[in-house]
């Protein structure tokens, strides 16, 4: 069989949650000893006179390598081709759409949520990962024209998709409810935390970029949220929290936000020199996967009051790093974190305040909940999660 799969995520520079996945669940799928007798096929944009340098970042021993499956010969790996597309704006709807009709595979995979946009018959049978409909839940949070985007394509792909992957049961229902996916279209995929192995120290940060320039050095001790800057992540309200520790608590540490700025990400640091907070509160920007371990690895603990996640990756990451976490009451995080979190109301600053207060002082409570964490940790996998995708890709090509 010939599967082929949107990979046009999979290799960006900064991956965010949907680039990780895209990435983890195609070199998981391609090892699969049994996916060995299919054939695959990758889509990428074209990116002139591209040649398998392209994949060097993976070949150098990344921890997302696909290193195991990629080859410099023009097959890479016997059963898995590369086919570069061109074109870039509305690349899924043109090029890719193009591609599939005319050299048709026996089923499509779309990791990152946007079918093409063609008659359904002349498709071939396609599956699709929808990640959340945070944007139905939190519309501020997005431009207009990325709503109406996120509207179109996400309720467009439910609908031409004979399969629906989504990544928790809260993203499951909330497709049944906003957009009547049928239950039995749909099947939850839990993803896993991305296997952080490079042991980089905090301080050297500051190669990545700083959005404050500067990153803090010395054994600093002090709290972490590591995601995109934006309004659904509920920023706002932990810089609120930190301040009111700050004027009421005698503590001893700082509060680190790593991340890119995304759509109305650039008021957070203004607030915090509003708050006086201008040199307890660190930005350092974008934080590469190499770096990510000496990061978590420092941290006092881990704080993602979101108000909103269709998965909630960066949980599972602390949580394997061995932080406690804080995280949100709401949407798929009590589901992902399970019983080795402290849940607070996302809308209540006292209560992310008295949150993070616990965890800086009570050492039994943080050592239980990185035991915990160890342990929840365990329930995810990659290699299941691809086994589970390949089982639905076949049953989408009516071949169980």
């Amino acid at each position: 069989m010939i599967i082929g799969i949107d990979a046009s995520r999979a290799l960006r520079a900064r991956r965010t949650g949907t680039e990780r996945y895209s990435l983890e669940i195609i070199r998981h799928l391609l090892a699969l000893p049994e996916a060995q007798e299919h054939n695959f096929r990758l889509y990428l944009p074209d990116r002139g006179n591209a040649d398998y340098t392209d994949f060097a970042d993976l070949r150098r021993g990344n921890p997302c390598s696909l290193s195991s499956v990629y080859t410099t010969d023009s097959q890479i790996g016997p059963e898995v081709e590369l086919r570069y597309l061109p074109g870039r704006r509305v690349w899924s709807h043109t090029a890719l759409a193009w591609e599939v009709i005319r050299h048709r595979p026996d089923v499509l995979f779309v990791p990152s949520h946007v079918i093409p946009f063609a008659p359904p018959r002349l498709l071939p049978p396609s599956v699709v990962t929808l990640h959340d409909i945070g944007y139905r839940h939190f519309p501020g949070a997005h431009t207009a024209s990325q709503r109406l985007y996120l509207e179109l394509s996400t309720r467009w792909s439910s609908f031409a998709a004979q399969k629906v992957i989504a990544p928790s049961q809260a993203t499951a229902e909330d497709l049944a409810h906003f957009y009547g996916t049928a239950e039995a279209k749909i099947r939850v995929i839990y993803e896993a935390a991305t296997a952080l192995t490079f042991r980089e120290a905090a301080t050297e940060l500051r190669s990545t970029g700083s959005d404050s320039g500067r990153f803090p050095e010395g054994n600093l001790k002090y709290a972490l949220y590591v995601g995109t800057l934006q309004p659904r992540k509920n920023l706002a309200r932990l810089l609120d929290a930190y301040a009111l520790l700050v004027r009421r608590e005698a503590i001893d540490w700082d509060l680190v936000i790593a991340g890119g700025l995304g759509w109305l990400g650039e008021p957070f640091p203004r607030q915090a020199e509003r708050l006086g907070l201008a040199d307890r509160v660190h930005f350092p920007g974008y934080v590469a996967d190499g770096a990510l371990p000496g990061l978590f690895e420092k941290a006092r603990f881990f704080a993602f009051p979101s108000l909103y996640e269709g998965f909630g990756l960066p949980v599972l990451e602390a949580q394997q790093m061995g932080v406690a976490v804080m995280t949100s009451n709401n949407s798929s995080l009590p589901e992902v974190a399970g019983d080795a979190a402290l849940l607070v109301d996302p809308n209540d600053t006292e209560a992310i305040a008295d949150a993070m207060l616990r965890l800086s002082r009570d050492e039994s409570l943080r050592q239980e909940l990185i035991a915990k964490g160890y342990e929840n940790v365990k329930r995810f996998s990659w290699e299941k999660a691809a086994r589970e995708t390949l089982a639905v890709l076949l049953a989408a090509a009516g071949r169980r």
